[in-house]
């Protein structure tokens, strides 16, 4: 479950790269058009999604951790 989390990562990084090579129309292009343009409310923006997307797969990562492996619950 944990590495599927950096998995998740590897693939946001690499949509970035693939959207731009290819042009294809997404966030990744939107970040790089913007760094472009010096365009910094969009690169912010873009930053801003990117994280919360990370962060709500760790958070998400973490609580099916807790249902897989009753151990790791923790105890109040």
């Amino acid at each position: 479950i944990t590495a599927i989390t950096g998995w998740f990562a590897e693939l946001l990084a690499g949509a970035f790269f693939v959207e731009y090579i290819f042009g294809w129309k997404g966030i990744g292009k939107v970040t790089v058009d913007a760094l472009e343009n010096l365009d910094f409310p969009v690169v912010m923006g873009s930053v801003l999604i990117s994280s919360f997307f990370f962060i709500v797969i760790n958070i998400l990562a973490d609580v099916v951790y807790g249902i897989v492996d009753p151990r790791i619950k923790s105890v109040s």
